[in-house]
This record gives C-alpha cells, sequence and structure tokens, in this order.
C-alpha cells in the first residue's frame, strides 16, 4: 500500500491509472477510521481494480464553534487499518495541500442540504460538496462509496455528482451498528460509558418508529412525537431535530410511504453531537 500526500502525486498516480483503463474506487473520509469505514473500503475493494481512500479532517465544513481542533486524528493506525482492509493508496493531504493560500473557490448544492443538517449546521454542506468536487477532480474515482447513516451527505453528494455532470457512481453502504445499535461513528469515542448507553436510545426510538410502519402506522406527525418522546426520556439527550423526509431530495414526507421515506434524527448527548436515520 503507498501513501500519497500531495494533490499532484496523486493526481499523477490517477492519471495513470485512468490512461491504462483501471478502475477506481473512492472512498472519502476525515480519518479515526472504524469499522463503519472499513465495510465501504471492502465493497469498494469488491467492484475496483484499485482502491483509493483520502485520509482528510476538511476544515470547510466544520462551524467556528464545532471540533475541528479536537476531532480524532490518528493516521498510523488508520493507514494500517486501510493496508489491512485492501486499499491501494492513502491520500493524506496537509490542509495547504487543498486549500493553498488564496483559495476561494467554493461549491454549493442548494436544495438537498438546506434542511435537517443545513439548518443546524449552515455552512456544513459547503464544505462537504467543495472537498468531495476536489477529490472527484484529483482522484479520477470510477465510483465513491459513502455510508448510509450520513443520508442527507450522500443525497447532496448524488445530486452535486449528477448536476455537475461527474462521470462518478455513488453508492452508499448500509450503516454499520455497534452492539446495542449505536451507529458507528468517530464521535462516538467522546462518549463515556454512560453517555454511551444513554445513546442506545436513539436508534431503539428509530426502530421503534419502523415497527409502527410495518404496523401500518402512516401518520408522520405520531411517528416524530413517538421517538421524540423515547429519546427525551433519557436525561443526557437533547433531540437537535427529527423528521421524515423523502429519501432521495430531504423534503418533508406528508406521509410514510413504505420504503420511499427515512426518519432522520441528530441528538446531543450531553455535548457530542450524533445523527442517525433509519428506512421506514
Amino acid at each position: 500500500m503507498q501513501k500519497i500526500t500531495t494533490v499532484s502525486e496523486m493526481q499523477a498516480y490517477a492519471n495513470d491509472l485512468c490512461a491504462r483503463g483501471k478502475t477506481i474506487g473512492l472512498v472519502p473520509t476525515m480519518g479515526a477510521l472504524h469499522e463503519g469505514h472499513l465495510s465501504l473500503i471492502r465493497l469498494a475493494a469488491e467492484k475496483a481494480d484499485v482502491v483509493i481512500v483520502s485520509v482528510f479532517v476538511n476544515p470547510t465544513q466544520f462551524g467556528p464553534s464545532e471540533d475541528f481542533n479536537k476531532y480524532p486524528r490518528d493516521l498510523d493506525h488508520d493507514l494500517e487499518l486501510c493496508e489491512k482492509t485492501g486499499a491501494h493508496v492513502v491520500f493524506a493531504p496537509a490542509n495547504e495541500e487543498m486549500y493553498p493560500k488564496g483559495y476561494s473557490t467554493y461549491v454549493n448544492e442548494e436544495r438537498v442540504a438546506k434542511p435537517l443538517e443545513g439548518i443546524s449546521r449552515p455552512t456544513h454542506f459547503r464544505g462537504v460538496t467543495t472537498v468531495v468536487a476536489k477529490l472527484f477532480n484529483i482522484v479520477r474515482p470510477t465510483f465513491a462509496v459513502f455510508g448510509q447513516k450520513d443520508a442527507q451527505q450522500a443525497a447532496v453528494l448524488m445530486k452535486m455528482t449528477a448536476d455537475l455532470n461527474f462521470q462518478v457512481e455513488i453508492l452508499v453502504a448500509p450503516t454499520m451498528r455497534e452492539e446495542g445499535g449505536l451507529a458507528m461513528s468517530s464521535r462516538n469515542r467522546y462518549l463515556t460509558n454512560t453517555q454511551r448507553q444513554e445513546a442506545l436510545a436513539i436508534n431503539e426510538a428509530l426502530a421503534n418508529a419502523k415497527t409502527m410502519v410495518e404496523k401500518g402506522e402512516r401518520r408522520v406527525d405520531r411517528l416524530v412525537a413517538e421517538v421524540t418522546h423515547m429519546i427525551g426520556e433519557k436525561r443526557r439527550l437533547r433531540v437537535i431535530y427529527a423528521a421524515i423526509v423523502d429519501r432521495r431530495t430531504m423534503e418533508p414526507a406528508r406521509e410514510v410511504v413504505p420504503g420511499e421515506v427515512l426518519m432522520v434524527i441528530a441528538v446531543w448527548v450531553d455535548e457530542v453531537r450524533l445523527i442517525d436515520n433509519m428506512i421506514l
């Protein structure tokens, strides 16, 4: 496995692969890799000749009061996991490689990105779309793999890819969960044992909503109220938003159409912000 740290070297490597007709699978990450990330790498390895994992804590997707400076970083461990899991290249650029002095160009998706995370974190998706657009141009992937846990992010990137005519297929892999059902996230490292135990209520509430739908419930307000109530019973949890939306556009659903809508949620676990979702 090879580590590449400069844009010029990564572009040269990718151009050579494309010239030789190789398929490239890209797995964009911010590092602090866990089993959820590794499942994305394995999926890419099944489908591509060459798997490239980017490890870059992207400053432009963090708000001014968010956790950029303390976001977990452990590149040596990430490299070890990538090699064991089947990656061929890790692209790990410094901030100044991706955003050199004088950088001033950003990509905005202005529909799918507006609700939910777009309200809570108004500059977040501008950073995501910008860095992913740059990665697409640098790495020239045949496809890129993202996780269902970040459902709105995946939907935003699908829209960006279509609107800007990137010749990249977006693959979305299922959410990986810890024992007990908590969605895997790098931010789970922040949780104490007590916080982690209470955070299990997030998946429990989503699973309960899915069961209600399977039993015939179709009222959006009823399902949202039940999920909010279940989570609100936990002392350390506070719901930021809970909604049922179209799984492709993120627009609010008027009623539940099984398989076509998502229950999406963001929750504070004390000072730790977690997101999750479930297809109903």
